[in-house]
């Protein structure tokens, strides 16, 4: 591990911000670290506000798009809403379709099939709405690259209104409407929202029409907070503002599918962590393991004894997704050391028969192992399917771009892709693509980082930081959890290993005089003798609330231990 302490801005920066919110040097450090540095910023910061959403109306295309709805609403057509089988296209699909059919009744849904379809817009979904009367789709999560499909679909007298993240290619569909704050030709104030926040915005503006206010939507902002979670999109602008709401419908009403979720995991309150970990997984299972279209019946269902029966089906599904990706990961591992490729810039691995559902789970553990760009691939039909994941700072959509001569088609974003080639040609693939990582990742991508906000003592520790940092929170990318280091650190004597095979450590800590804290570390089991017999040592990590028996206890949550 890599310990990178953050620059310390400006002494002037840091003294007018703490001057204006009356708080410590060391909490306005925090917050210009993170593009904080006025009053009113730190107001927007520390209290979101619906009222801090843009216009819909300022996204490219959304004029059209509300126009071509309600046409179609007037004229009494079919519309369906077709979407992606992750988590962001479920929740995407869940949300339009929902606000749809509460005011108009020809509304359905289709998601793919992830193995007879593959990602994005299909053939087989254009055929299934020609042969059920449906004359306007509504796309997603997905479409953005779908010229082909669209084209197919207007023969066929189908419209399309597209609702995507992705980048575009140099060509865009033609369809009726592209909603993509990604376009080059689109100047939304803020790029960074995920399928379901593309959808969100495309509700707003019918909402607009209609005379509906913010606050009739928010109701749908547990679908909304659960995509942006789930998509690992930055925490900053219009998504913290969405994400911060929506965790309050989580935890205060939310729909009966994730009401019934959460249930299956007796969590009482539920952070933004609680959402990428219990919910987001539980909702990818159904397409992962099953059909996405179990996902959308569960967020759609207004019955909660209905919602438990679908709930405890995807448990299952989850259940299973974790044998499988454990599986798989071992033969995945199996595979780099008998090939004996331990020491290349990129991880490429294929069988056939490996599961679709879950290759970028095992390309995410795979970079546990080996920190560098990760395809794993499996069959799918005739072609080679593959999921892409990355490493902080290293664009593999770029990369995958440099070798696109030998796929047969690919999209996704900086850290995570998706990809189909011909079997013939995977072995010029993967040569290609170590050769262009190889040319083009920085060393020090090649080592995984803890970035450290501040250097602070113990005795900075207290309640009143504490509560500071909790109104830090919805965190996500670009608004990390604050990571802090102490050094000249010692073990009281109670240090001990956890785990089956001692993988986990627990320690209680002090510094100098300091009073001692509780310290976690998972997966740092192996770094108990540096911290044996009195030895001072240095932690990163954060600070967390420990909850036991109704008693909240103050916690470090261990990054990393060095000597």
């Amino acid at each position: 591990m890599r310990w990178t302490l953050k620059p310390k801005p400006s002494e002037d920066k840091i003294k007018h911000l703490a001057q204006a919110l009356n708080v410590e040097d060391f909490v306005a450090t925090l917050l210009v670290q993170r593009g904080i540095e006025t009053f009113e910023e730190a107001k927007a910061f520390f209290r979101p506000s619906l009222e801090h959403l843009h216009d819909p109306y300022l996204m490219k295309d959304m004029d059209k798009a509300v126009l071509r709805i309600e046409n179609a609403i007037q004229n009494n057509e079919n519309i369906l809403v077709f979407g992606d089988y992750d988590v962001d296209g479920t929740t995407a699909v869940s949300l339009v379709s929902a606000y749809l059919k509460s005011h108009y009744s020809n509304v359905a849904t289709y998601i793919p099939d992830r193995y007879l379809e593959g990602y994005g817009v299909s053939f087989k979904g254009i055929d299934y709405a020609e042969d059920n009367g449906f004359s306007l789709i509504i796309a997603l999560d997905c479409g953005i690259k779908s010229i082909e499909h669209v084209a197919y679909a207007k023969e066929k007298n189908i419209d399309f209104i597209i609702c995507d993240h992705h980048r575009p290619g140099d060509t865009l569909p033609e369809a009726v409407a592209i909603l993509d704050p990604k376009r080059s030709d689109c100047h939304y104030p803020y790029d960074e929202l995920c399928g379901c926040g593309v959808g969100f915005k495309l509700i707003q503006a019918l909402g607009q029409n209609r005379d509906e206010t913010i606050e009739d939507l928010i109701p749908y902002l547990d679908l909304v907070a659960t995509a942006i979670a789930a998509d690992i999109v930055p925490m900053t602008g219009e998504n913290r503002v969405l994400a911060h709401f929506g965790l309050k419908v989580i935890n205060e009403n939310p729909r009966p599918g994730i009401k019934a979720l959460v249930h299956q995991v007796k969590k009482q309150t539920l952070d933004i962590t609680d959402v990428v970990f219990i919910v987001a997984p539980r909702i990818n299972a159904a397409g992962r393991i099953k059909h996405g279209n179990h996902a959308v019946e569960l967020l759609t269902e207004f019955d909660f004894e209905q919602a438990q029966q679908f709930a405890s089906e995807i448990e299952q599904y989850n259940s299973d997704r974790k044998g499988l990706d454990q599986q798989i990961t071992k033969e995945a591992l199996s595979q780099i050391i008998e090939q004996n490729e331990e020491e290349r810039f990129s991880t490429v691995v294929f069988k056939e028969d490996w599961h679709k559902g879950v290759i970028g789970i095992v390309a995410s553990r795979l970079i546990e192992n080996y920190y560098r760009p990760t395809l794993v691939f499996t069959k799918s039909g005739d072609k080679y399917a593959a999921s892409a994941r990355s490493v902080k700072g290293f664009d593999v959509y770029n990369a995958l771009e440099a070798c696109s001569e030998h796929l047969e088609q690919f999209g996704g974003h900086m850290y995570a892709a998706g990809m189909t080639l011909k079997a013939e040609n995977y072995n010029q693939f993967k040569n290609a693509f170590e050769k262009q990582v190889q040319e083009t990742i920085l060393p020090e991508q090649r080592i995984p980082e803890i970035e450290i906000d501040a250097e602070i003592d113990f005795n900075q520790i207290t309640p009143k930081l504490i509560r500071i940092l909790k109104q830090f929170e919805p965190f996500g990318p670009q608004n990390m959890t604050p990571v802090f280091l102490s050094k000249n650190v010692k073990d009281t004597g109670y240090g001990k290993t956890m785990g089956q095979q001692d993988e986990h450590i627990r320690l209680f800590v002090k510094q100098n005089n300091s009073e001692g804290l509780a310290a976690i570390g998972f997966g740092l089991g192996n770094k108990m003798p540096m911290v044996t017999d009195q030895k001072p040592f240095e932690l990163a990590y954060c600070i967390d609330e420990n909850e036991w028996n109704g008693k909240i206890t103050t916690q470090l949550r261990l990054k990393d231990i060095r000597a």
